[in-house]
């Protein structure tokens, strides 16, 4: 009968294709076995995490590395981090039989460098999130400064439109991550069509009947030339100056 630590058949094919790896330029490798493995030295198991030694299969204990914590993946700065700060580390692997090659799942430290590693990045966390406050508070001020300039730009160009309107349109065109005609180039260089383009888009939809065509199946072109006339009217009368 085969010892409890024989490699199954298809893990023969796996590893002519690819052995499982011993060490690497970064210390140990570690494999995450598919199968049941047992220790060839103290035969405990099924083990979870193994080294490779003399073609038999060793627990983390017998491989002098079962001091060391895992960390998976997924968190670069924080991997970097605790493996510069360990005196032994390995790098953990899994074979992926699809692609036919064994693929990084994480690495072993020690768990005082990990923990050093968690603290450095915590405070780097919190001056991330101290610098997204401040950014974030200084696009607030720009666009409530651009807001206000779109507004103005409405009210010289259409003297006659409340300035409560002007107001609602300018921030409603010039939203951050809208899309709309504010934040178009166009938009931010307060052009004559860009501005006027927002004023008429409001009045479309505020002062006529456009939304209901719209919701009644009527299409976009057709309820565009049913409503453009008064459009065109309230448009003029804010040029002109009369509210």
């Amino acid at each position: 009968m085969a010892a409890p630590h024989d490699l199954a058949p298809d893990d023969l094919v796996a590893r002519h294709r690819t052995p499982p790896p011993r060490t690497g330029p970064g210390g140990p490798v570690v494999v995450q076995p598919l199968k049941r493995r047992y220790c060839a030295e103290c035969r405990t198991g099924p083990l979870a995490l193994l080294t490779m030694e003399d073609a038999a299969p060793r627990c983390m204990d017998c491989a002098d590395l079962g001091h060391l914590v895992y960390l998976p993946r997924g968190d670069w700065a924080l991997t970097r981090r605790a493996r510069e700060g360990s005196s032994l580390s390995a790098v953990v692997v899994r074979f992926h039989r699809r692609r036919g090659r064994y693929e990084r799942q994480g690495v072993l430290v020690e768990e005082a460098a990990l923990a050093r590693a968690e603290e450095r990045c915590l405070a780097d966390a919190d001056a991330r999130a101290r610098r997204r406050a401040r950014d974030a508070a200084r696009r607030a001020a720009q666009d409530e400064r651009f807001t206000a300039a779109f507004a103005r730009e409405i009210l010289r160009l259409f003297p006659g439109c409340p300035p409560d309107r002007a107001a609602a349109v300018a921030a409603h065109a010039s939203a951050r991550g809208s899309g709309r005609v504010g934040r178009s180039a166009a938009g931010r260089a307060l052009s004559e069509a860009a501005v006027t383009a927002a004023v008429r888009a409001a009045v479309r939809h505020t002062e006529t009947a456009y939304d209901a065509l719209l919701m009644s199946g009527v299409r976009r072109s057709e309820a565009r030339r049913r409503i453009e006339a008064p459009v065109e009217a309230i448009l003029r009368e804010w040029h002109a100056g009369r509210a």
